[in-house]
């Protein structure tokens, strides 16, 4: 099974204000390398930027070891 490369860039939907809890949601779109060129978009409720992206990259990978088992 070849490895899954990818990139990911994060953007903030909505951050919680200063009275309320809560995590920050984000939008991660994650775009894979050959041979796994998929582009993916996932909505991630994270306390940082870098755990959301962190998480949709292994969102990303698990999904595509989905699809090489298939």
């Amino acid at each position: 099974m070849p490895r899954v490369l990818a990139n990911a860039t994060v953007d903030v939907i909505y951050r919680p204000g200063p009275e309320e809890k809560g995590l920050t949601l984000f939008s991660v779109e994650v775009f894979g390398r050959e041979p796994h060129d998929y582009v993916r978009t996932y909505r991630i409720r994270a306390k940082t930027d870098m755990i959301a992206v962190q998480e949709g990259i292994s969102r990303f990978v698990a999904e595509m070891e989905a699809r090489e088992e298939q």
